[in-house]
């Protein structure tokens, strides 16, 4: 048997090296440049992150860095009340420095003083509201109307905003309305029940001219409903 051993060139290089490599003999670095090529937009994007979330931080400090506690109404209080402890209450606002309000430190000196004017629950207290009673407040005026169950809210308190509703007499023979319906928006400074009568006196502040014509009105054609603050 003629065994016949197969020539290996010295100069021969491996078929996986030569797949390599190029025609002038140069071997591309397709892992290393390729990588450099990829990491490129994951370093822009974490860059752009870092940038993002410091102008956020630098943002919501600002913000939370103005804010401060301030003193407000827990509920409705009425003209001439003296306020306790539990109407008062904290709440952080970003205030401006010509807002007079007061302080969460000056509750202290709050209690105890009576306020000027009738306010709803989460009013502000400002210097401006406490003091004398100060009602009717200059153009404004004060009318009491006497209603009947199911003419207003059954549990109406001083410092609500309502409006006041004033609904004509009804023809007599065909039973229709006369004229149209009146309303004023009024803030509630006090009520009084009187359960012998049946009939409970509500005090209304508002503008002075519609006080003049609330109070000519008929009380039985009234009726009031609860609105928001300010709202008509």
């Amino acid at each position: 048997m003629t065994t016949t051993a197969s020539s290996t060139s010295p100069d021969a290089k491996p078929a996986s090296l030569n797949s390599w490599a190029s025609r002038d003999g140069k071997t591309p670095g397709r892992l290393t440049g390729g990588g450099r090529r990829r990491s490129v937009p994951y370093l822009l994007l974490g860059v752009l992150l870092v940038a993002v979330c410091s102008a956020g931080g630098v943002f919501a400090g600002m913000q939370l860095g103005d804010r401060e506690s301030v003193i407000a109404l827990a509920r409705a209080v009425a003209v001439g009340q003296l306020l306790e402890v539990q109407d008062l209450k904290q709440v952080s606002m970003a205030a401006d420095p010509g807002m007079d309000v007061l302080p969460a430190s000056a509750a202290s000196t709050v209690v105890g003083q009576p306020v000027a004017f009738s306010l709803p629950a989460g009013s502000l207290v400002t210097r401006s509201v406490l003091g004398v009673p100060q009602v009717p407040a200059p153009g404004r005026g004060v009318a009491a109307v006497g209603l009947k169950p199911g003419q207003f809210p059954p549990d109406l308190s001083p410092g609500t905003t309502v409006a006041v509703l004033a609904t004509p007499g009804q023809s007599p023979a065909v039973g229709t309305p006369l004229g149209q319906t009146s309303s004023w928006t009024a803030v509630v400074t006090a009520v009084a029940a009187r359960e012998t009568e049946q009939i409970t006196v509500v005090s209304l502040q508002l503008a002075e001219s519609d006080a003049r014509a609330l109070a000519s009105a008929p009380a039985g054609q009234l009726s009031l409903v609860a609105i928001a603050g300010g709202g008509r």
